[in-house]
């Protein structure tokens, strides 16, 4: 049986993955996309509890439980099923997000957050990691014109908090320097998906 590929997708907000992910989801056809948290039905009702507004004053631990949740599930109903047939999947982010942003960002701890993480996949890890790096005023200046795009509970927290993310996968891509490979998204999209591309044939060659 053919082992199959796993790629994700990570960044900051507004970094323009879920742009590139359509483009590349037209260049590889014969790929699974899915994203996280979600992708499926169970995991797509903890996406809406974790990203709803209303929900302002959920605990970084709470939050990071439920993150750690809806990987579980995607990951034993979706991904796992689709690399044991061989194919390539490609995740809209997994869980270098929750090292950045619950175990960096909020200060939870990156070792701590990937122990909660562990226990979710079981030491099943990406075979690469794909990385849109971009500052975080010109990030959520993209967010704020993109009329289309929902806005929700992490979009709005301040500033100083994006700084962290972006800083939480600086120091990941430190961290898994040969799984984590880091793209310039402040470019043109066109630019940006083609420097995709050819990272993304390196690997699926390898």
């Amino acid at each position: 049986m053919t082992e199959g590929i796993f790629i994700t997708f990570e960044g900051p907000e507004g970094a323009g993955k879920t742009t590139i992910i359509n483009l590349l989801s037209e260049h590889f056809e014969d790929a699974l996309f899915t994203r996280e948290p979600g992708g499926i039905d169970i995991a797509e009702q903890i996406r809406r509890v974790i990203l709803d507004k209303d929900n302002m004053r959920m605990d970084s631990r709470t939050e990071a439980l439920l993150y750690a949740a809806a990987r579980r599930q995607h990951l034993v109903e979706k991904v796992k099923p689709a690399l044991e047939m061989g194919k390539v999947v490609f995740c809209d982010r997994f869980v270098d997000s929750s090292l950045a942003y619950q175990g960096y960002a909020r200060g939870l701890g990156i070792e701590e957050v990937f122990e909660i993480n562990r226990f979710a996949i079981q030491d099943m890890m990406p075979n690469f990691t794909i990385y849109f790096d971009i500052e975080p005023e010109l990030g959520l200046k993209r967010i704020g014109r993109d009329e289309g795009r929902e806005i929700n509970r992490l979009d709005l927290e301040a500033v100083e908090f994006h700084h962290k993310v972006r800083e939480g996968y600086l120091k990941l891509l430190r961290i898994f320097p040969e799984r984590i490979i880091k793209i310039d998204a402040s470019a043109s999209v066109e630019e940006v998906f083609q420097n995709t591309v050819q990272v993304i044939n390196k690997c699926i060659k390898r």
